[in-house]
C-alpha cells in the first residue's frame, strides 16, 4: 500500500519537466533588484495555473499564492530578483537562456534563486491534486529586493501585510540539505573630518587620509580578534570602500569615508560592533553612521530599513529542523545534511527581528549563486517540490 510520500514522490518526478519549463520560463525574465514586475507577474500566471486558492501581488511587488485555510500557518519563500550577469565573457552560455540541457535548467537565478519557487509552484500543485485539506494554511511568497536588502520584503509581509507564519522555508540553495542558520551582517560608514591646508604646507592642516588610514590597519587588526561560534563560523569585518575629498588636488584632504562590511557571528549584534568601531576611533574627530536603505519598489512603494541584518540560528533539536527530517526520511529514505549558509538570506528578518522558526531546503548549490555558468539539476528541482508538499503534511499531521 502506497504512503501520501509514496505519492508525492511520484508526482514530484511525473511533473519533472513541468517544473524545468516553468523554471526556464522564469529564468528568461531578466529580474533585477527593483525591477522584478515582470517576473513577478509570469510566477502569479504558474501559481494560478498550478489551481491555488488565492494568489495576489501585494503593494510592495511580492506574489503571496496561498493554499487551505487551516490554524497552523506556514510560508514557503523564494526571493524573485537577481544580481546582474557581470562578465558575459565569463559566462559559457547566454544568462537568459533558461536552456534544459543534460539534466540542469541554465541562467541567472536558477539557484539564486528562482529554482525554489519553480519547485513550491509544483509543490502547490502535488498538494492540490492530493486533495489536500489538514489545518494548515500555506502561504507561497514569490519575495522581492532581497538581493538589494536581505529581510525587506519580510519586513514588509510582517509588519504591512500581518503575514505571521507559525515556521517558515527559505529556498535558498542548500544541495538538499536542510539549514538551520547564518552569520547576521551589517553596513557601517566612518566618516573622518580633517583640516585642510595648502599642499606646499601640509603640517598646517589634519590629514583626514591620514586618520582614516590608522583605522583601516586597526580594523585588519580587529577582524583577527572577532568572536567565532562553533555552527556559524566566526564574525569578520573588512573595508569594502575608500573614498576622501578635499578643497583641491593640491590641498590636505578634510575628508575621508570609510565603507565596513561587518559579518555577525552568534553573540555579536549592532551594538557590540558599533562599540568596537568606537573604540577604534574615540581619538580622531570622526564618527560611525549605521546605513538605512531606501528604495522605489517595482509597484511604486517607497519602503527601507536600517541595513542591519541580524544573526540567526535553529536548535537542530527544534521542531521545525525535527519535521523537515522526518519528511526528508520518509521521502528519501535516508539523513538529511544539517547545515548553514554561507551567505544572507530574509531568515535575517523572520527569525532574526521577529523570531518565527524557520529552516532552509533549497534546490541548486550555493557557490553557483552570483557566479557565471549557473545552472540547477532538475533533479534537484524534484526533490525540493516533494519535500516542501511533504513538509506541510508532516506540519499538519502534528498535535
Amino acid at each position: 500500500m502506497s504512503t501520501i510520500y509514496d505519492k508525492i514522490n511520484t508526482l514530484a518526478e511525473q511533473y519533472k519537466d513541468y517544473t524545468a519549463e516553468n523554471l526556464s520560463k522564469l529564468v528568461k525574465i531578466k529580474s533585477l533588484s527593483l525591477q522584478e514586475w515582470d517576473v513577478q507577474n509570469e510566477l502569479k500566471r504558474q501559481m494560478e495555473e498550478a489551481g491555488f486558492d488565492e494568489v495576489r501581488i501585494d503593494k510592495l511587488g511580492n506574489v503571496i499564492g496561498r493554499i487551505g485555510a487551516g490554524k497552523k500557518v506556514l510560508a514557503i519563500d523564494a526571493h524573485m530578483d537577481t544580481v546582474d550577469f557581470g562578465q558575459i565573457s565569463n559566462w559559457d552560455f547566454d544568462p537568459l537562456s533558461g536552456e534544459i540541457k543534460d539534466g540542469y535548467v541554465h541562467g541567472r537565478g536558477s539557484v539564486d534563486q528562482k529554482g525554489g519557487a519553480a519547485a513550491f509552484v509544483t509543490a502547490g500543485k502535488i498538494l492540490k491534486d492530493l486533495s489536500f485539506d489538514k489545518d494548515l494554511t500555506i502561504y507561497f511568497v514569490g519575495s522581492v529586493i532581497e538581493e538589494d536588502c536581505d529581510g525587506l520584503c519580510w519586513k514588509y509581509l510582517i509588519e504591512e501585510e500581518k503575514l505571521n507564519p507559525d515556521i517558515a522555508i527559505s529556498t535558498e540553495p542548500t544541495n538538499l540539505g536542510i539549514y538551520r542558520g547564518q552569520r547576521g551582517r551589517m553596513e557601517m560608514k566612518v566618516h573622518f573630518y580633517g583640516v585642510s591646508s595648502h599642499g606646499s604646507a601640509p603640517e598646517r592642516g589634519k590629514n583626514a587620509i591620514y586618520m582614516a588610514s590608522r583605522f583601516a590597519l586597526e580594523v585588519e587588526k580587529l577582524n583577527e580578534r572577532l568572536k567565532y561560534d562553533e555552527f556559524l563560523g566566526k564574525g569578520t569585518i573588512t573595508i569594502s570602500e575608500f573614498v576622501s575629498g578635499s578643497p583641491s588636488l593640491c590641498a590636505v584632504a578634510d575628508y575621508a569615508g570609510l565603507h565596513l562590511d561587518r559579518r555577525l557571528t552568534w553573540g555579536e549584534t549592532k551594538e557590540t560592533a558599533i562599540a568596537e568601531i568606537e573604540e577604534l576611533i574615540k581619538n580622531d574627530n570622526a564618527k560611525v553612521e549605521m546605513l538605512h536603505y531606501e528604495e522605489t519598489s517595482c509597484t511604486g512603494l517607497k519602503y527601507g530599513m536600517e541595513k542591519y541584518y541580524p544573526t540567526w540560528k535553529i536548535d537542530e533539536n527544534h521542531p521545525s529542523i525535527s519535521t523537515g527530517v522526518d519528511a526528508f526520511e520518509k521521502l528519501f529514505g535516508k539523513t538529511p545534511r544539517i547545515d548553514k549558509w554561507t551567505f544572507s538570506t530574509n531568515g535575517v528578518t523572520i527569525n532574526g527581528i521577529y523570531g518565527i522558526p524557520v529552516i532552509g531546503f533549497g534546490p541548486g548549490n550555493e557557490v553557483l549563486a552570483h557566479a557565471p555558468n549557473e545552472k540547477v539539476p532538475v533533479s534537484d528541482l524534484v526533490a525540493a517540490s516533494a519535500f516542501y508538499a511533504a513538509y506541510a503534511y508532516e506540519l499538519a499531521n502534528q498535535k
